[in-house]
């Protein structure tokens, strides 16, 4: 996914921000007669970071150019950034930190996202980001249980590897479709990840399906909306979706289902 203009506006006055705010002593320069401008140079920036001056300026200028997570990085190290500042950063850029690390396994999950999601009332679930199903409320397992409690925790399997999900999700063509879309602009963030790499490489394999609907390459935004189930004991199933990043956890999602507009009596756990 790349940057919006808005978001190259607001990355340019950072970036700006920064090096105007970063005196050549702090970072070892020597400074010979007086300086017109506070702060660094764009020629000194580029040195610090191994960039051209062009890019620099370009960057600041809000044109609209190639931004690496390589290049980021290096502007990040030579501006001094400070962790906070640098997660902006990268997310003004719209790509993954390299240096961020990769999300913790299974056994090391947050203890705070299953008190969450208990705490909540409505279906509420918590997904990494190989969107693969990590805690869950009762309510979520009485509404999804033929995914949560006795299909596959990984979403994508379930959807293309698990038979009885063509079944129980609504409309699965074009759900599959959506869901594929949203994976893939989230993976841009991560094009270097090895898990994300294996879990496409064997779906792609196990599944025409897969491969064939990520071939497609849409990209969308999750957005959330109206989804719709076929539950075993319940019927038909409306409810809106709706997703939330958990600040500090950004390789995971909160994920809650709410009555549907129209829903007199929606389907509670």
């Amino acid at each position: 996914m790349e940057p919006t203009a808005d978001h190259r506006m607001t990355l340019a006055a950072f970036v700006r921000a920064r090096r105007e705010a970063l005196s050549p002593a702090e970072i070892g320069l020597s400074v010979q007669g007086r300086r017109r401008t506070p702060g660094l140079r764009r020629e000194e920036v580029a040195i610090l970071s191994g960039l051209s001056t062009t890019w620099v300026t370009w960057i600041e200028q809000a044109r609209e150019i190639a931004m690496s997570a390589d290049a980021l990085s290096r502007l990040a190290d030579a501006l001094s950034l400070s962790g906070a500042e640098r997660a902006y950063l990268f997310e003004l850029g719209r790509r993954r930190d390299p240096r961020q690390p990769a999300t913790p396994a299974a056994s090391n999950l947050p203890a705070i996202f299953p008190a969450l999601v208990d705490a909540i009332d409505r279906p509420a679930y918590v997904i990494d980001r190989l969107w693969q199903a990590r805690c869950w409320n009762p309510a979520a397992a009485a509404l999804l249980g033929p995914w949560l409690v006795d299909g596959e925790p990984s979403l994508l399997r379930y959807m293309f590897l698990v038979p009885s999900a063509r079944c129980f999700v609504a409309d699965w063509e074009e759900r599959a479709r959506r869901l594929l879309a949203e994976f893939r602009a989230e993976t841009a963030l991560m094009p270097d990840d090895p898990a994300t790499a294996a879990l496409i490489a064997e779906l792609g394999a196990a599944s025409p399906d897969f491969a064939r609907i990520w071939h497609d390459h849409r990209v969308l935004a999750r957005e959330g909306g109206r989804r719709r189930f076929h539950h075993p004991d319940q019927g038909l199933v409306e409810a809106e979706q709706i997703s939330f990043a958990p600040s500090g956890h950004p390789d995971y999602k909160l994920v809650m289902l709410l009555p549907a507009a129209d829903d007199a009596a929606p389907p509670r756990g």
